[in-house]
């Protein structure tokens, strides 16, 4: 395996290599473009563009010197009023280096930070707003106070679609002579639901044990169960051998180390896929919902996944009698 994170060393440099979210780089191209730009609020799940966009959009403002014009910190980290007050004070008093009109501060996980330090950082950016652009990230708009809202232009970030991940994914393959075939890159995708940071990472994960990557080896690297074998314990629950089934969700667990909860998590996306009528789906993921929540609570997970699975059963079976 690489030294190098895949994450990062395929991360884009400039607009045209990121991935999807073309309605956000169509705004800040026309930012880049007047050389002016409000502050700006990207929210979103994690691994969907949000930090490597405010990175892309530092160099497309400075160039070569966007080093020197940008601070990037991690505010789950460094969330004290008195990081606020004291580095990007300091950072934010400076002129910025060559023709740039102003210096750019990039928080990371901003909604981790205190309401104090929020309140530092607003007056701050009212302070300096000649001369300094504030980048905020975050996982959820409801943890930033609505004094810096209402100072931002906001961006939503949203889940990658499933082919603009498998297309990046089949390109760092081919950039570091890995085979990878649908199967693998499919269940990825299941795993990571449109998280391209941790989608990367599986990648590079089950490269490190084999150059021919099939589903199994993602699902082993990952510490998850192959999606068409859990498709099969199911089935198997549903119209086979109930005993066999569990007996296999026993191996799972205690053999093959899987969590309780992963499993839960991977059930739950199975079961909506069944080929059933739409009626019984709502059924089905209350008792997924249950099982989840009893885990959480401290309940024996084999149990309620041995439970889960007989109520799918008899969920499913009960329908075709009627």
């Amino acid at each position: 395996m690489s030294e190098l994170f895949w994450f990062e060393k395929y991360r884009p440099r400039s607009f045209d290599e990121v991935v999807d979210l073309e309605e956000v780089k169509a705004r800040l191209r026309e930012f880049v473009k007047a050389g002016n730009m409000p502050h700006l609020l990207f929210y979103g799940p994690p691994g969907t563009g949000k930090t490597t966009m405010a990175l892309v959009l530092a160099r497309e403002l400075y160039g070569d010197a966007w080093r020197e014009n940008t601070l990037e910190l991690n505010a789950s980290d460094e969330r004290g009023i008195g990081v606020i007050r004291e580095r990007v004070k300091e950072f934010a008093r400076t002129a910025p280096v060559g023709k740039a009109p102003f210096k750019l501060v990039i928080l990371d996980e901003a909604d981790n930070m205190t309401s104090d330090a929020q309140q530092a950082l607003r007056r701050i950016m009212e302070m300096y707003a000649n001369t300094t652009r504030f980048i905020l990230l975050a996982n959820y708009l409801s943890g930033i106070i609505e004094p810096i809202q209402s100072r931002c232009a906001i961006f939503r970030f949203t889940p990658l679609p499933k082919e603009a991940v498998m297309a990046r994914l089949k390109f760092i393959a081919e950039q570091e002579g890995v085979k990878v075939s649908q199967e693998a890159l499919e269940a990825i995708f299941d795993f990571t639901q449109g998280d391209m940071r941790r989608a990367i990472t599986a990648l590079q994960i089950a490269s490190s044990t084999t150059k021919v990557i099939d589903e199994e080896a993602v699902a082993k690297a990952l510490g998850y169960v192959s999606p068409t074998m859990l498709r099969q314990i199911i089935a198997e629950a549903i119209g086979g051998s109930f005993s066999k089934a569990i007996s296999q969700i026993y191996g799972i667990v205690l053999d093959g180390g899987v969590g309780e909860l992963e499993l839960i998590k991977q059930i739950h996306r199975e079961v909506l896929r069944l080929d059933v009528p739409e009626h019984l789906k709502p059924d089905l993921a209350f008792e997924v919902s249950r099982a989840h929540y009893a885990i959480l609570r401290g309940a024996n997970g084999l149990l309620q996944i041995y439970g889960l699975l007989s109520k799918i059963r008899k969920i499913i079976i009960s329908s075709k009698k009627t």
